[in-house]
């Protein structure tokens, strides 16, 4: 059926790409500001916001680089908005820092990244999976930043809200992971109801100040969860907000050991101990599998056909999806070690994900088949693998 068009969140069905879903997602979790620089292939969020977001009385800022880009997002979050970026590799390389800036002031944004081959400029049109380590460790110092894989148009659009929950939720920046042939692919998108998307977003709120200004302390952590509420720029809270190290009330104290551990103990501790509410993956047959493909983004619906397959032919395989790529759904990768005989990891990269694997599981030897350039692995290749491994070859 046709998509009804409405100026605030458009509904219904549609078929579409993967960017322009991303876009969408970002307006229906309340996006309201997006700063950035074109850069394939990434550029058709870009777009798409810059047409979008005046219906909603958004903001779009067409900056002149990535790195004012991002610092714009961080700008625009403190002064409470909903904010947004969108990347690619040699971009994503040059938001580094500020991220690392976003990640120490506790900032809530959205940075997507629709990877492509690299290193440097690599292969601006095509497709890769080779940011994912960057994500994670890209900027200096210890933080903890959550990831999140989809692999479907669909999920471009559902996983944009939940990035933006999250954000929300944890005070920190978080990454959409896409490879370009999600960002690029086109394929059905429904989109639900206003109503159904609050609903999704009611619980994951930016926590506010519920006390007077003159007692706010702008870093005190709830000890819970151990995230601070947030008072925006101009609502009566007087605090700093700076990337050196910090008190509880915003008090430079670069002299001291104490608060400088505690402050970033907190900063990493609050994604870890909240893990377990983070992550999420998808399992495919893995209670008898012999066999255990480990894959994400495009390369998980080649590997889930290759299992199904191999199925049909008797032979007990899985599939294990990361939908957040960080934190990696280790439990579940333990698990797969303790279960299957052979593991095998699928990525369009010389080894990422697979470091990971072998990390949290090395009692097993674990398969690792990568792809580099334009071409992601077939369902074909991937049987093939199953049933090499199942040999023993």
């Amino acid at each position: 059926m046709p998509g009804q068009r409405r100026l605030d969140v458009l509904t219904g069905t549609w078929f579409t790409m993967g960017d322009i879903a991303c876009a969408e997602g970002a307006i229906a979790a309340g996006c309201r500001f997006f700063a950035g620089y074109p850069i394939t292939p990434a550029t058709e969020i870009a777009e798409r916001m810059a047409y979008r977001l005046p219906q909603v009385g958004g903001v779009y800022v067409q900056m002149e680089d990535e790195i004012a880009s991002i610092a714009a997002v961080i700008g625009a979050s403190w002064a409470g908005f909903k904010a947004m970026t969108a990347t690619s590799g040699p971009g994503f390389s040059l938001m580094q820092e500020n991220i690392g800036l976003a990640a120490m002031t506790e900032t809530p944004c959205v940075i997507v990244n629709i990877m492509r081959g690299g290193p440097s400029t690599g292969q601006p049109t095509k497709m890769g999976q080779q940011d994912v380590m960057q994500a994670k460790w890209g900027s200096h110092g210890d933080y903890e930043v959550i990831a999140l894989a989809p692999a479907s148009v669909q999920e471009m659009f559902d996983l944009t809200i939940e990035a933006f929950n999250y954000a929300e939720r944890y005070r920190c920046p978080v990454m959409v992971l896409a490879d370009e042939t999600i960002g690029h692919m086109r394929e059905r998108l429904v989109i639900p109801e206003p109503e159904e998307i609050d609903r999704r977003l009611v619980e994951r709120k930016r926590a506010k100040p519920a006390i007077p200004p003159e007692e706010y302390a702008p870093f005190k952590a709830d000890p819970e969860d151990l995230v601070p509420p947030m008072a925006h720029f101009g609502e009566g809270y007087h605090f700093y907000a700076t990337g050196l190290t910090h008190d509880e009330w915003g008090r430079v104290r670069t002299d001291s050991a104490e608060v400088h551990f505690k402050l970033v103990a907190r900063l990493c501790d609050k994604i870890r101990k909240n893990r377990d509410k983070i992550v999420r993956y998808e399992a495919l047959w893995l209670e008898d599998a012999d066999v255990v493909i480990i894959a994400y983004g495009i390369v998980s619906r080649p590997a889930r056909a290759a299992v199904k397959a191999a199925r049909k032919e008797g032979i007990k395989a899985g599939l294990l999806r990361p939908i957040t790529l960080w934190p990696l759904p280790e439990e579940a990768v333990a698990d797969v070690g303790e279960r299957a005989k052979r593991v095998i990891v699928a990525e369009v990269n010389y080894g990422q994900v697979v470091r990971e694997v072998e990390r949290r599981v090395p009692w097993r030897k674990v398969q690792f088949i990568p792809k580099l350039g334009e071409r992601f692995h077939t369902a074909r290749e991937l049987l093939t693998a199953i049933k090499n491994a199942v040999r023993g070859g």
